[in-house]
């Protein structure tokens, strides 16, 4: 890393906003032309990076250019609603009370989200954060003196056993000719391989970049039919900007599932570099999304399949260094699984349509649960952006939670029921998660940080509140709408 420094910083580093998430960037003039440039911005400054399609890429603004912004609405150039979240702590915090701005009911919730957040987490003060960072870099001493990041291959000697198992169960009811029964341990053998492919994602288990990619892609390509490419292309943003409506490719389901009020705005994703536009489809599909949720999660591997030809196809991944040849490599695993699970199974082994069409629903379906469990640990929790002062460990705590369960039924949960403890330390092997739990409870009764922590069915139950609350938000944008367009007056809102 050292070849990569161009610097060094005298005392406190602080955090900027990266232009992608809409902060502004200006060059150094030397200290008189700054000021004179920080107080008088020019029209472009102001500008840059607006996207007439959607609202800027975070609800939080750099608090020299929002000043410039409030003046500039003053003088009547530009109305209130310049983007879906205008409100931030840092606008806020530079109006007076009497020049504040009346927010929309949209911008008016964000807010509250906002408040609430700032309420229930610690305070947003350098020095606070600076200790939280602190004592989580003690933590991860302290899991690295414990031996907590070794892996046993022993635990993964038993989950290729039960791999084995459900496999050849798989065979034997398929040959016996009971479809319905075989498809269902082939999905049981899909939901549970998809376990080692996350951690072998994150290099969890030999800690080797070329020795997991090879695990990954064995599992999820060559038995599984899914790429392990697209998963870790997606997945390792997810992990930097956790539940951020903009830029986390993991929440963004538009039109099927919005978990925040802010998708009605047609926001911009920063990922798929175009705008998810909330329109008709999205408007019925939302209302109903909590009665939705479990019936379409049920066909969600069907989607998987998609997005990993798309990846592939398109060439999405890396083609120079290291990672050139994964992409052959994958699409050699998809010829593979089709081989043996398209030709093999449905056309030689299954005699007619009807006996494959059943096979092919049960085995996918089967695998409903693991849709259920990965959503689990986010769908119910915050989408608000603090901005960039928040610190790492805080964010990830704010915006997961773990799933209580007993310990004999992890192998169940493939250890995403400590999927706040892997955002925090995303490297750690799942069988030491547990272990790992206490220290990072006790790491949050030091920090003031509320560790979030729920049964199973209560996690379930929170998803699929917050799914129902954004479901009459979006019944009532809808009323909204539809009464200011009888009167004519749509168009002046």
């Amino acid at each position: 890393m050292a070849s990569y420094q161009i610097g060094r910083i005298n005392g406190r580093w602080q955090n900027f906003l990266p232009p992608i998430q809409g902060g502004r960037f200006r060059p150094y003039y030397g200290d008189e032309q700054e000021a004179e440039q920080i107080d008088n911005p020019s029209e472009s400054d102001l500008d840059s990076g607006s996207d007439s399609t959607s609202a800027p890429g975070s609800p939080i603004f750099d608090a020299v250019v929002q000043s410039a912004l409030s003046r500039r609405r003053a003088r009547g150039s530009a109305g209130l609603r310049e983007s879906s979240s205008v409100s931030s702590m840092s606008s806020a915090a530079s109006l007076e009370p009497d020049r504040k701005p009346k927010l929309s009911h949209m911008d008016a919730r964000t807010q509250r989200e906002i408040d609430l957040d700032l309420y229930k987490y610690p305070p947003l003060d350098p020095a606070i954060q600076d200790d939280i960072v602190r004592r989580y870099r003690q933590l991860d001493q302290v899991i690295h003196a414990q031996g907590l990041y070794q892996c046993h291959y022993t635990d993964y000697l038993v989950e290729v056993c039960r791999y084995a198992l459900l496999f050849a169960l798989c065979l034997l009811f398929l040959r016996l000719g009971w479809n319905s029964v075989s498809g269902l341990f082939l999905g049981l053998f899909w939901h549970q391989l998809m376990f080692t492919a996350h951690d072998a994602g994150h290099m969890g288990i030999t800690h080797s970049f070329i020795y997991d990619t090879i695990i990954g892609t064995i599992i999820a390509d060559f038995l599984g039919g899914l790429s392990i490419g697209w998963w870790k292309r997606n997945h390792n943003v997810h992990h930097i900007v956790t539940n951020s409506p903009e830029h986390d490719p993991d929440i963004e389901h538009i039109p099927l599932f919005a978990i925040s009020h802010r998708f009605f705005d047609s926001l911009r994703s920063t990922f798929y570099d175009r705008a998810m536009t909330y329109d008709c489809v999205a408007r019925l599909a939302v209302r109903y999304q909590h009665l939705l949720y479990y019936p379409i999660l049920m066909l969600g591997r069907f989607n998987l399949y998609i997005l990993s030809w798309e990846f592939l196809l398109r060439g999405l991944g890396p083609r120079k260094g290291p990672a050139w040849w994964h992409r052959w490599f994958e699409i050699a695993g998809h010829i593979f699984f089709w081989a043996w699970f398209g030709y093999g199974i449905l056309y030689r082994t299954i005699p007619n349509a009807w006996g494959r069409f059943v096979f092919i629903m049960v085995s996918h379906m089967v695998t409903g649960p693991l849709h259920v469990q990965i959503t689990l640990s986010h769908f119910g929790m915050s989408t608000a952006d603090l901005g960039a002062q928040e610190s790492f460990p805080q964010k990830m705590l704010r915006t997961t939670m773990d799933v209580d369960c007993p310990e004999w039924l992890d192998f169940l949960h493939g250890g995403l029921q400590f999927q706040a403890i892997h955002h925090l330390y995303p490297r750690i092997p799942r069988h030491n998660l547990r272990k790992t739990r206490k220290l990072v409870q006790s790491f949050c009764d030091e920090v003031g940080i509320p560790y979030a922590l729920y049964g199973f069915v209560d996690g379930n139950k929170q998803v699929v509140g917050r799914l129902a609350d954004i479901a009459r938000q979006a019944a009532i944008l809808a009323e909204c709408q539809k009464t200011l367009a009888s009167s004519g007056e749509l168009g002046s809102h």
